[in-house]
């Protein structure tokens, strides 16, 4: 059986908050300040480019023994040999992927409310993303949650949960203490001017929860 990574420090890739800075420079620094996992998401870019950025990250990840998630592509995830895709509900089913993929690849789900934790929970996923927790720039049509929510499906979960949707250093900790697993960070820590510092700042707090 597959070992579940560290959720704690979850970066997720998007290039609209790099502010002209390259993304492999960006999550060199994030992996240096404590980053626990890194999802690959690029919402515009060509399977080819994804291929090559993808090779890139995985080469990176591995050299900080940190696992690489994908994004939605379940084909880029398997040519680059990452750990694991992460779904969307409007993605392809966590089962279908299951049987494409295999035991031994990582599958991730977005759940918004207990329903959807416990399909992806019954459909073989790995671990939860929930949110949006505080809203989110990234993704305009996605609901809040709140962290009662979170709260609501981390009590009934059976799952590793990750919350997501605004999660900075400023409220990392309230993530936490919902009973999630760790946050999906973005523009809370790519977005940052020293993306090391902040890193090692959520990951002071990170400690607190350390089991």
């Amino acid at each position: 059986m597959k070992a579940q990574p560290d959720y704690s420090i979850y970066l997720v890739t998007d290039d609209g908050c790099l502010q002209g800075r390259a993304l492999i420079d960006c999550v060199r620094e994030a992996l240096e300040g404590g980053v626990t996992l890194v999802q690959y998401r690029a919402k515009t870019a060509s399977s080819a480019e994804m291929y090559a950025e993808a090779l890139q990250l995985k080469a990176l990840c591995d050299s900080f023994n940190v696992p690489l998630i994908i994004n939605d592509r379940l084909d880029i995830a398997m040519a680059v040999g990452a750990a694991g895709v992460h779904l969307g509900q409007d993605d392809l089913p966590c089962a279908a992927a299951r049987k494409l993929l295999g035991e031994d690849y990582i599958i991730g789900v977005s759940a918004h409310n207990p329903a959807e934790a416990k399909t992806a929970l019954q459909s073989g996923a790995d671990y939860l993303g929930c949110g949006a927790v505080f809203g989110t720039a990234t993704k305009a049509d996605v609901k809040k949650l709140g962290t009662d929510g979170l709260a609501a499906i981390c009590k009934a979960k059976g799952l590793p949960v990750v919350g997501i949707g605004g999660v900075t250093a400023d409220n990392y900790r309230e993530v936490r203490a919902a009973g999630a697993d760790g946050a999906a960070i973005v523009s809370g820590i790519l977005a940052q001017p020293d993306i090391r510092a902040t890193v090692e700042a959520i990951a002071k707090i990170s400690q607190e929860f350390a089991k």
